[in-house]
């Protein structure tokens, strides 16, 4: 394949080192019948390991300059050329009728995105191994009462079972980024909050975080819930968001949806 110029643009950082991506594969453990999406292939070093496991997984790549030759190298490929945030997984489960498992390399500036989309569609996705920038990996399995425990992890905490897997250097990447990365896996669960439910969890968690320094009463009179009385909720709304454990934004969801 002819050497393509990672692009700042798109937030390019190519793997090189062929140790590190043959962890992510042992991580991966990929099946031939495996309904499995690979984001951002880029110039291809974990598509062509996962190639050879499945020859006709799916690959969503943005960057036209490398869509020519990983067409070339990978015949059977299904290869999408676009945006993962815009991809209709529904449609891709329905081709397959089998839930679907999410890997890659992914854009850091596109890290929220990306996760916030598997959230999203939790009850299609079967689990995601993804290389994060390793802060963020930090905020995605922090404990209670620190300053990493936020929005990311307690979603992430309610819909998969998040399991930091290893820490990568920066020398591994073409170019070497400033920080240093981490290997995830994200187990999601079944039927953990569905629908109505899902939604109002969802904005809750992010309306309580939306004001991290106030109470949660403050932050939620300053968000779309601000037309709701919380004082008789079971949750003691005296407390900060990084106080509340997962349960208790359940129940703030259901609160409100009682009110709804």
């Amino acid at each position: 394949m002819e050497q393509i110029k990672p692009l700042k643009r798109f937030g390019q950082n190519y793997l090189i080192d062929e140790n590190i991506i043959n962890k992510i594969i042992r991580e991966i453990e990929p099946q031939k019948d495996d309904n499995l999406i690979e984001i951002g292939p880029g110039t291809g070093s974990l598509t062509e390991k996962l190639f050879q496991y499945n020859r006709s997984f799916t690959a969503v790549e943005v960057d036209r300059r490398v869509i020519e030759n990983l067409s070339a190298k990978f015949p059977s490929l299904n290869l999408i050329e676009g945006d993962f945030l815009e991809l209709d997984l529904k449609q891709l489960y329905k081709n397959k009728k089998k839930k679907i498992r999410i890997v890659g390399n992914i854009p850091y500036n596109l890290t929220s995105s990306v996760l916030f989309k598997l959230i999203d569609n939790s009850d299609l996705v079967q689990d995601s191994v993804l290389m994060v920038q390793y802060e963020v990996a930090k905020r995605m399995k922090a404990s209670k009462g620190s300053k990493d425990y936020g929005i990311l992890t307690v979603l992430l905490s309610k819909f998969a079972d998040v399991e930091f897997c290893f820490k990568v250097p920066p020398a591994v990447f073409s170019p070497k980024p400033k920080v240093y990365s981490a290997v995830v896996h994200l187990h999601f669960k079944e039927s953990a909050l569905k629908d109505e439910m899902k939604e109002i969890f969802i904005k809750i968690v992010k309306a309580a975080f939306g004001n991290r320094r106030k109470i949660l009463k403050n932050s939620l009179a300053n968000s779309i819930f601000r037309h709701i009385n919380f004082e008789s909720a079971e949750v003691d709304i005296n407390k900060r968001a990084e106080q509340l454990n997962v349960e208790d934004f359940v129940l703030l969801a259901e609160f409100v949806k009682e009110r709804s």
